[in-house]
């Protein structure tokens, strides 16, 4: 029984530790990539340098996908684009001139726009967002006024959300040797009601009017985007919508800045049979070294996403479209693209078409809002294997909290019910380690007699076991019925964003981090070490001064874990004291 016990917490430290180590390969962020962080982007195209807004840098070539399900990959032109490779349409005319965009536009080149959750800019050159500042989720606990930044124009952590349609030469609204570059009524707009509009206007040379949209809503992270275009030409213009996420290579700020450990960091979309899938930047960037496609699928509706721990940004299609997703590595400028093209339109001369493209989510990865969304997209709060126990416990959680309004202390209760569920179990498990610990004179007596002779001394055991009705597993099996409930809430506390930067009591202002000054895992530690000191000391020397040390080699873990954890395990080993102590106290006065 004693060696079980052994076999049984070297088990879980072993656990705990590959669980830490799984960790760090899974999502440890290079140094090498901390390289990335330079204060001069010699990548970013300047507005006078044709070369750097050529098609071959910015702009897809039109895909031939359409909702009648055309889409030949042979026809891909392969290149280093940062947009969709797409087909050509042979409907087009080519198109000889070459649009200028001159340094005197870079004063008025981004407009910026201010909601209930947002502070945005939006670069008049595609109309893309180029930054969004996310109002209620502070940078960190210290500085609490300034808003987190999910995409950023900052160089050498430039990550943006880019939209537009392609015409033939694959360039926006065959815009030439550039992204269109659009016009606003104002440089700022302000939610005053329910919603705004944020309205950008071009004119291509080849006299196509276009309308890009940006809907928003209050108290909502999904943008509506979509286009209205005018064709004054005498010719049809044909061309299809992409939305996509770029993103240059570099760490997660959202990861633990004591830890230096994050959660995944890379893209996700949705397949019908497999409603989650995640794609490690590794792998589409070795996929960009073997010249293939890290992501490249046909899919009815659907989305793609870029996750990081606690956000994402996303894009989401109309559902009953046929989508191309993509997703590919630039190795001149180091960004990762993720995205998707839509089906073609077709605008007949004097003709005037509403496009509703790809909605945009940029925030947090609220389960409850994402799953409304679409269909898989509350997946991305990834709670691993027992996702089904952790959702559960997450759910339970949350009940908690909107009845006391503190996470902390609905750590705690959630702690107590769960310690109700197993209080049965457990009872077994004490019950058992009090007989053995009353009867540990006798098994010392055994040991002493038979010496060497293990396998006589472990039949004599046994016989004890038999005669006082002592199971030797019965301490072992609660605890092990408790691991897959304690991991599953180790997820839950790392993943949810609702416990970043959630308070508990005095030095406790982020349950998601580590207790920075350790209070939590030495108190879990001493707790732990009070507990040990309950149990039956084993007979052999060595297994004893194993036993002893478990409590320091698990605080030294813990030190390291989201003080919620550690705040449900001390919760728990507190429980455990009192269950154990008042079930041994009972065992001993039945026997006496």
């Amino acid at each position: 029984m004693n060696f079980l016990r052994i076999l049984l917490l070297a088990g879980v430290a072993v656990s705990v530790y590959l669980m830490m180590y799984q960790w760090q390969q899974d999502y440890y962020v290079k140094p090498a990539e901390l390289a990335h962080n330079n204060p001069v982007d010699p990548s970013e195209p300047s507005l006078v340098d044709q070369d750097a807004i050529s098609p071959a840098n910015n702009i897809p070539l039109l895909d031939s996908i359409s909702n009648e399900g055309s889409h030949d990959k042979s026809s891909y032109v392969t290149t280093n684009d940062d947009l969709p490779e797409v087909n050509v349409v042979p409907e087009i005319d080519a198109v000889d001139q070459i649009s200028d965009v001159n340094q005197d536009s870079l004063a008025s080149r981004f407009i910026e726009v201010h909601t209930d959750v947002f502070s945005l800019k939006i670069d008049l050159l595609g109309g893309d967002i180029v930054k969004s500042a996310l109002v209620d989720y502070p940078v960190s606990v210290e500085y609490p006024d300034i808003p987190f930044d999910l995409l950023n124009d900052k160089a050498g952590e430039k990550y943006s959300a880019q939209s537009g349609i392609i015409g033939k030469s694959g360039k926006d609204f065959d815009g030439l040797n550039s992204r269109p570059l659009y016009k606003s009524e104002v440089s700022s707009y302000k939610m005053s009601g329910d919603s705004l509009e944020v309205v950008l206007l071009y004119v291509n040379p080849q006299g196509l009017d276009v309308k890009k949209k940006y809907h928003f809503e209050a108290g909502n992270y999904l943008i509506k985007t979509s286009y209205e275009l005018v064709n004054n030409s005498t010719a049809n213009w044909i061309g299809s919508p992409f939305s996509q996420v770029k993103r240059e290579n570099f760490p997660d700020p959202t990861s633990s800045s004591y830890t230096g450990m994050a959660t995944f960091l890379g893209a996700a979309y949705w397949l019908p049979d497999e409603k989650f899938n995640k794609l490690d930047l590794d792998d589409i960037e070795d996929a960009a070294e073997k010249r293939k496609k890290a992501l490249d699928e046909k899919i009815r509706g659907g989305w793609v996403a870029f996750i990081q721990h606690y956000f994402l940004v996303s894009w989401i299609p109309e559902s009953e479209n046929l989508n191309r997703y993509f997703a590919k590595y630039l190795e001149r400028t180091d960004e990762f693209v993720v995205g998707l093209t839509t089906p073609v339109i077709t605008v007949q001369p004097g003709e005037s078409k509403t496009v509703e493209s790809a909605s945009l989510y940029i925030g947090p990865k609220i389960q409850s809002s994402l799953k409304e969304i679409s269909d898989g997209l509350d997946l991305s709060v990834d709670y691993g294997f027992l996702f089904f126990i952790s959702s559960a416990l997450f759910q339970a959680l949350e009940w908690i909290h909107s009845k006391i309004g503190n996470w902390g202390w609905s750590i705690v209760l959630l702690t107590f019910l769960i310690k109700g569920l197993f209080y049965y179990p457990s009872a077994m498990s004490y019950r058992s380690m009090a007989k053995m610990r009353k009867f540990q004179p006798e098994l010392l007596r055994l040991k002493e007699k038979y010496g060497e002779d293990r396998q006589k001394f472990s039949q004599e055991m046994m016989k004890l076991y038999q005669k006082e009705k002592i199971n030797p597993l019965g301490g072992c099996l609660p605890i092990l019925m408790q691991m897959p409930v304690f991991l599953a809430l180790y997820w839950a506390l790392l993943e949810s964003v609702e416990l970043r930067q959630a308070e508990f009591i005095f030095w406790i202002k982020d349950l998601a981090s580590m207790d920075q000054y350790f209070v939590l895992p030495i108190l879990m530690g001493v707790s732990m070490y009070v507990q040990t000191s309950l149990n039956p000391t084993p007979p052999d020397p060595m297994q004893a001064k194993v036993m002893k040390f478990m409590p320091f080699i698990f605080t030294v873990f813990f030190l390291f874990f989201p003080s919620g954890l550690v705040l449900y395990w001390l919760t728990n080993n507190l429980l455990s004291i009192a269950q154990q102590w008042w079930i041994t106290k009972k065992i001993e006065q039945e026997t006496s």
